[in-house]
């Protein structure tokens, strides 16, 4: 899963403290932020540190951030 996308949702093997699992991308490049699908709150990981983390790809937003 080296390929990831804006608005891609992942499953990380460890539960956030808020018992959710499920994260939405909102930044990539060098790191890659992501945001908590329970409550919100905003974390940023390195490439390494992400990929070690993510479990698996749960939903891919395909339009995410093309111009129609």
């Amino acid at each position: 899963m080296e390929n990831v996308q804006l608005g891609d949702v992942v499953e990380t093997r460890k539960a956030h403290p808020c018992g959710s699992s499920q994260w939405t991308v909102i930044r990539t490049g060098a790191d890659i932020k992501i945001r908590c699908m329970g409550c919100g709150r905003i974390v940023m990981l390195e490439r390494e540190a992400f990929f070690k983390r993510v479990k698996r790809l749960v939903s891919r937003t395909e339009d995410m951030g093309k111009d129609v």
